[in-house]
């Protein structure tokens, strides 16, 4: 199955009130249907460090993310991440669209996370030791010739790295915002999409394991005994690319019948060449043959980054907001 053309490949996306809610007898997190909460918002929260290159050395760089909760006494909330894109060139978690989708969800009673990770503005220089495992640079050194492509493929795999030690921190601090990890959903537009595809289907070691410790000490920071269960994904705009880098780098095909269920939204006339629509068909392909739920979300017409789309009416947010009750079997007040 794979199709890549490498050259292309690593050039990608470059376009780019406070009440009482009790547990429910079933142990089912309750959201509410519209908007009932005053969002609270912890800023900047460090998860995890990963080293960067400044051109001239290797640090340690602190990894942030953004906790959006309910202002509320609820005790089981369910859990969404959100993975921002810029084509892994740059991109932030407080994009206006993505502030506004949190507090969407917040306001009806999730824990939203928005999270930054690595991307090439933190790789400059050419020691990539600790950052990628060898066999990814091995594989990165063969097929691209641009060196700006490379680090590309290089911040690909940091940021995997990254988008997995946000969500083991997500579930070492589950009591802290009383949120429900059997009930956690990951999503991601553009190169976020990208990677929430490859942490939603990748096993728990992949994008961890194959660089080892004293390569990367900033590893034993990033709650390594924490293990997650992803029921969801929400795509917008991505591709399976990552997982087909993985693939050809080690020879390992991860899908299986047990990844989690999958909804997907993409425009009909994305342009760009790693994100074209033919990218969400394939995907709907490969789960459709494995017998997972998935749904796929024409936006018809619409371009690559098409955050306004809506459908019959409805949103991005309402249209994944309906997926999740369903899939997930929320109770709905």
């Amino acid at each position: 199955m794979n199709k890549l053309i490498y050259p292309i490949i690593f050039t990608l996306l470059l376009s780019t009130a406070c009440e009482d809610e009790p547990i429910t007898p079933d142990g089912i997190p309750v959201v509410k249907a519209e908007s009932s909460y005053t969002v609270l918002v912890d800023e900047d929260i460090t998860y995890a460090e990963g080293l960067s290159h400044d051109g001239t050395s290797t640090v340690a760089m602190p990894q942030k993310l953004d906790i959006y909760y309910p202002d509320n006494d609820a005790t089981n909330r369910p859990v969404y991440m959100f993975i921002h894109g810029g084509g892994f060139q740059g991109g932030t978690k407080t994009k206006p669209e993505i502030v506004d989708m949190a507090n969407y969800f917040a306001s009806r009673g999730w824990v939203f996370a928005s999270i930054d990770y690595r991307t090439t503005s933190d790789l400059e220089g050419t020691d990539f030791t600790g950052i990628a495992p060898q066999e990814w640079i091995d594989f990165t050194i063969q097929n691209v010739t641009n060196p700006a492509d490379a680090r590309t493929s290089f911040a690909m795999y940091a940021a995997q790295r990254d988008a997995k030690a946000a969500l083991r921190w997500m579930v070492a601090n589950a009591s802290t915002y009383n949120m429900n990890p059997d009930f956690i959903t990951v999503g991601g537009a553009s190169a976020g999409a990208i990677t929430t595809i490859a942490l939603g289907i990748s096993n728990q070691e992949d994008f961890r394991d194959e660089i080892p410790i004293a390569d990367d000490p900033t590893l034993s920071t990033t709650n390594l005994d924490e293990t997650f269960v992803v029921s969801s994904m929400v795509y917008f705009w991505g591709s399976n690319v990552k997982l087909e880098v993985f693939e050809s780098v080690y020879g390992e095909s991860r899908y299986d019948s047990n990844d989690p269920e999958l909804f997907m939204a993409h425009g009909t006339n994305d342009q760009n060449a790693t994100t074209t629509f033919s990218e969400a068909t394939e995907l709907e392909g490969i789960y459709d043959s494995l017998g997972i739920y998935n749904e796929l979300v024409p936006l018809v017409g619409a371009g690559h980054g098409a955050w306004s789309a809506t459908v019959d009416g409805k949103s991005l947010s309402e249209m994944t907001f309906d997926f999740l009750v369903e899939r997930q079997n929320l109770n709905v007040e």
